[in-house]
């Protein structure tokens, strides 16, 4: 795929995956025209724009704007060519205490993003979902299935246009600003007590390189209307909390509204369209765009057996205590 003079475009830039996008980016294709941050946080914007500093990426672009303001979407997305969509209202409890702010951010958000790619003439979109959209317990993973919905349901309204709308799904990212490891390395400096919310949770989890090498894969192979899931190991909670703090006390609190004790990528429902890619899972649409017969043939895709689901109870690759002590040792 063509990187060179191309505009590229991240809403929700200033997150983690949007610097871990940025950086990537800006040192491997050096020969973009643009690239655009685009966030409603100016603080977050000002941090970043120090260590992405125009001197020496004079490539990128700082855009204050929320996904819910169309007008502003229409405006900005004039003349980009990529857009990888990663804004998105995320923490669990939060939603389930705000649901019209969550459904305003992802579900209006996506359809928003949609419609000013449409009437901008953008080649290429990237979604990124979560693992709670798969049979969603929580509000936050009820939105997200339907960004999912819209995103794949868009290469049906989109006439002659060569724009493709695809999405990525996985499981937490390690040192991501809300995920656990974060969490527990802060409370063993506070107070020596790592908060268990259920002995037996486990997680799917995926580093930040991994997640944007994903996000890049689909930008540049997604045929469009796929969800492109990555093969990723497990991880049980409690050997997150022993690599970090064995000493440290680890009482049960229970789950919270909107947890799961295991969270799924792919439910048994999905079984009918899904295939194995090698280095990942892709969920078809039911009525694809394309020929299927090709697409099988490109990618060497096999289909999953009927009733084959992606677990992380289930999985068969996981994290050690002393894996995960490396891990963490690593992203520091």
């Amino acid at each position: 795929m063509e990187y060179k003079g191309k505009n590229i475009l991240i809403t929700g830039g200033t997150g983690s995956l949007g610097k871990a996008l940025a950086s990537y980016i800006l040192k491997k294709y050096p020969e973009i025209k643009c690239l655009y941050i685009y966030s409603r946080d100016e603080r977050k914007h000002a941090l970043m724009s120090q260590e992405f500093p125009k001197t020496k990426f004079p490539q990128i672009k700082f855009v204050i704007g929320d996904v819910r303001d169309l007008e502003r979407l229409i405006r900005v997305f004039n003349g980009v060519d990529y857009v990888i969509h990663t804004a998105a209202m995320k923490d669990v409890h939060t939603a389930e205490n705000n649901p019209d702010e969550c459904i305003k951010t992802n579900i209006g958000g996506a359809q928003n993003i949609i419609e000013a790619c449409l009437q901008n003439n953008v080649q290429r979109v990237v979604a990124l979902s979560t693992d709670k959209a798969c049979a969603p317990i929580s509000l936050y993973g009820a939105t997200k299935l339907a960004s999912d919905k819209l995103f794949i349901a868009a290469n049906n309204i989109k006439k002659e246009e060569p724009i493709r709308f695809s999405v990525v799904r996985y499981g937490n990212m390690m040192g991501s600003s809300g995920s656990v490891i974060p969490f527990f390395l802060k409370k063993k400096e506070e107070d020596r007590i790592l908060p268990i919310t259920d002995s037996s949770m486990t997680r799917f989890n995926i580093s930040l390189e991994d997640g944007v090498k994903m996000v890049l894969h689909a930008l540049e192979y997604a045929w469009g209307g796929e969800i492109l899931i990555p093969k990723l190991a497990s991880y049980k909670i409690m050997d997150v909390a022993n690599a970090i703090g064995p000493e440290c006390d680890k009482p049960i609190i229970g789950i919270r509204p909107g947890e799961k004790i295991h969270e799924e990528m792919i439910s048994s429902s999905n079984s009918f369209y899904t295939y194995d890619l090698g280095t990942h899972f892709t969920i078809l649409p039911p009525t694809p765009m394309w020929n299927l017969e090709n697409y099988i043939k490109v990618f060497d895709a096999k289909k999953v057996k009927e009733g084959f689901s992606y677990n992380s109870g289930d999985n068969n690759d996981w994290e050690t205590v002393d894996s995960l002590k490396s891990l963490i040792r690593n992203q520091k």
